[in-house]
């Protein structure tokens, strides 16, 4: 494993660590969701890069673009049970509340 990988794949696992065990607020949830995605555009990026075809290069911006949209609708989640709960705690958000 060449350390550029070591270092995406750990990238991705302290997101995924993050995500798991520090889980209080949904902002810390979705900061770490976002940097899980940047991990792996990067290595995707770079992958694309080292094959040298332009087949594999609309993979990692597909993949940007899809974090986009997963950025833009958490932070309205947030916005929206700020606004109805008072606060971004996960423990206060019920899903089976309406």
């Amino acid at each position: 494993m060449t350390p550029t990988q070591f270092a995406f794949s750990s990238a991705f696992i302290l997101g995924l660590a993050g995500l798991t065990f520090h889980r209080f607020h949904l902002l810390s949830a979705l900061l770490c969701l976002e940097g899980m995605m940047l991990s792996l555009f990067i290595a995707l990026s770079l992958w694309a890069l080292q094959l040298g075809t332009t087949n594999c290069s609309t993979i990692p911006l597909l993949l940007l673009a899809f974090s986009a949209c997963e950025a833009s609708a958490g932070l309205a989640l947030l916005v929206a049970s700020a606004r109805t709960h008072g606060t971004d705690r996960l423990q206060n958000l019920n899903l089976l509340q309406c």
